[in-house]
């Protein structure tokens, strides 16, 4: 079947998506156009802020592909202060940024947990409850999303990051914390607590094939996915998986696959909110507005005090790390509006597909 013909289907298979992963050309460049219409037909053109606040790189985990892992001893351990992280979300809220995200390494001790509670709450009263805030802070129990939930956050993103059970524990120690039957109870556990929940992969990592990427689509639409943060895997020298490197496809490759993935994606799941990631910008210059173009509505400027940011190193060249918040944030106009977006400033941007799931379960 023709990719034209792939295109007209009402539902993809997988042998369809590993046939639109493979696209080049002209038939790539059908892809890309189809998603573009429908972004247009069903979010818009609008792109939603959701200023990044990098809370720390301590963590728990020991995951073989990232660079603030648990045994990686070169890098400097930080956690961004109280005022700090207020300064931040007062300058998202004073700009209309709408929206912020809170992300971190994986640790759930009593004092994180506390920790995290009490600046959702001083954000929300701080901004007289008009920030939303998503957070991304890994595998946690039921009491512990509820506390963030009623604190006031009411997205929460956790990257599957592989979806394929056996490939899991290439890029896993194989022990009990990091389990993948448990990274997906947490997602269960999510959606039981009400949040809009997100999830994503690594796109171009070693041992993985068009057939993972194409179940992976999948895995996005069976769990009913809100919203996607996916780009392509970029290696870091003190990670285990960097003895791999000679397995790695081009940059370029990479991300044009990623492209690929988040274009298939957004005629797959019309509705959803799909991010921008600042990996697809560390292989292409224009990596950000290539992904609006062809179906990204979100995207993160960073917030993170700046004396920061070079210890957030999860992969290697990430960009926009010497940048200051507002350097940053006209950086990001600038792409978005040569992209043809419009920014939604002072708006939440949530998922349309949660609100039609919830309003369809209602009815």
């Amino acid at each position: 079947m023709s990719i034209q013909d792939i295109l007209t289907k009402p539902t993809f298979t997988k042998s369809d998506l590993v046939t639109l992963l493979s696209a080049e050309g002209e038939e790539r460049k059908a892809l890309f156009a189809k998603a573009a219409e429908v972004k247009e037909q069903f979010v818009g053109n609008k792109v939603y802020y959701r200023g990044l606040i990098e809370f720390s790189n301590l963590c728990g985990k020991n995951c073989y592909y990232c660079g603030i892992r648990a045994g990686n001893k070169d890098t400097h351990r930080y956690e961004v202060t109280e005022e700090e992280v207020l300064e931040a979300a007062r300058y998202a809220w004073e700009n209309r940024f709408g929206s912020l995200v809170i992300q971190a390494g994986e640790r759930s001790g009593a004092n994180f947990v506390n920790r995290i509670e009490d600046l959702v709450r001083k954000i929300k009263q701080m901004s007289n409850g008009e920030l939303g805030i998503t957070l991304s802070l890994g595998e946690q129990t039921e009491e512990t999303y509820r506390r963030w939930f009623e604190a006031g956050a009411h997205r929460y993103l956790l990257r599957i990051e592989v979806s394929n059970p056996a490939l899991y524990h290439q890029y896993h120690p194989k022990d009990r914390t990091h389990d993948y039957q448990e990274r997906l109870n947490a997602l269960y556990l999510l959606r039981k607590v009400g949040y809009q929940v997100g999830s994503g992969v690594m796109i171009g990592l070693p041992f993985q094939t068009m057939e993972d990427l194409a179940d992976d689509l999948l895995f996005f639409r069976e769990h009913d996915i809100d919203m996607v943060g996916m780009g392509p895997y970029i290696e870091h020298e003190h990670t285990p998986m960097y003895a791999h490197k000679d397995r790695l496809m081009s940059k370029s490759e990479r991300f044009y696959l990623s492209l690929k993935m988040v274009a298939a994606l957004r005629i797959m799941m019309k509705d959803i909110n799909i991010a921008a990631t600042t990996a697809m910008q560390a292989l292409d210059p224009m990596g950000r507005e290539k992904s609006i173009r062809v179906g990204a509505n979100i995207i993160m400027p960073n917030l993170t005090p700046s004396r920061y940011r070079e210890d957030y190193l999860l992969y290697e060249d990430k960009p926009c790390t010497d940048e200051d918040a507002e350097e940053c944030k006209r950086c990001l106009e600038a792409r978005i509006h040569m992209a043809g977006g419009k920014i939604g400033y002072g708006e939440w941007g949530d998922s349309k597909h949660f609100y039609k799931r919830n309003k369809d379960e209602k009815s």
